[in-house]
């Protein structure tokens, strides 16, 4: 009876995004213009999630993903500050996604909704309007306690390029940077996941990223950054100085204010030296 309920319920409110959205689309007809309101792509959204429920065992649904990227095309500051707004509002973009999946059945604890704003849209975009990338992702603190003290807290923060978010916080012995949040091979198989990923399509700063281009190990408390043979390099800039880091090297120590350089994308760091000793 409880599942039965539940695809009631999920019924009724598919019904009523879909009376919402009509109407909306009537409203812009009415006033002439031809882009779509934010509320209308935030309704398509949470249908595009949707869409990703699977059966899973003993009649039930499942939601296969944890993190959930949105590519929104936003050309101007006016256009994202309207998008923020709906997105932030009340209910937010999560809730609204949560709320529909767990009317499905689905469990929807850890689900990480990302937003990316973009100028321009991609070819490969089902939605002229948006783009959403599904992956399920192992929290990156999530490590062996038995390969030592865990590590010290460290602090990302993007000053150049357009990522997932503005700002990042880890404990964790590794830390991979690049371009896309999943990095597959040529037979579509997870060969990589990015903790800080630098969104596709956002300008040329951006595609000067590699997919795999670098990362963060910590070891005997110090955390050291490497090369992963990228194609435009990495570097630090460390006191108005430029200290490259070779490929294939035992990599450069850290020092917090550091600012990493990825091609032409720049990610400037903090964490208390102290303590990661």
């Amino acid at each position: 009876m409880k599942f039965g309920n539940m695809d009631v319920l999920g019924k009724a409110r598919r019904l009523e995004s879909r009376i919402a959205r009509r109407l909306d689309s009537a409203a812009q007809d009415f006033m002439g213009s031809g882009a779509r309101e934010p509320l209308e792509i935030v309704y398509s959204i949470v249908e595009a999630v949707e869409h990703e429920i699977q059966p899973g065992g003993r009649g039930r649904r499942t939601f296969p993903f944890n993190r959930v990227t949105l590519s929104v095309l936003a050309p101007s500051r006016d256009a994202r500050a309207r998008f923020e707004a709906v997105f932030d509002g009340e209910p937010a973009l999560r809730e609204r996604i949560v709320d529909r999946l767990r009317s499905a059945g689905c469990e929807a604890v850890d689900l990480v909704v990302d937003v990316v704003y973009v100028t321009r849209g991609q070819k490969n975009w089902r939605d002229p309007g948006f783009h959403v990338d599904f992956a399920r992702v192992t929290p990156v603190d999530a490590h062996d306690a038995s390969r030592g003290p865990a590590a010290a807290r460290i602090e990302l923060t993007v000053s150049r390029g357009v990522a997932e978010r503005r700002a990042y916080a880890f404990m964790a012995r590794r830390i991979d940077l690049g371009r896309c949040a999943e990095v597959r091979d040529s037979r579509n198989r997870l060969i990589r996941t990015n903790h800080v990923a630098f969104a596709e399509g956002s300008g040329d700063v951006n595609q000067s990223v590699s997919r795999q281009h670098a990362h963060i190990g910590y070891a005997s408390g110090d955390y050291r950054l490497y090369d992963d043979r990228s194609a435009h390099g990495t570097s630090i800039l460390r006191n108005g100085r430029t200290v490259a880091v070779p490929t294939g090297s035992r990599g450069v120590r850290l020092r917090s204010g550091d600012e990493i350089v990825l091609g032409e994308a720049r990610l400037r760091i903090r964490f208390d030296e102290e303590a990661s000793r």
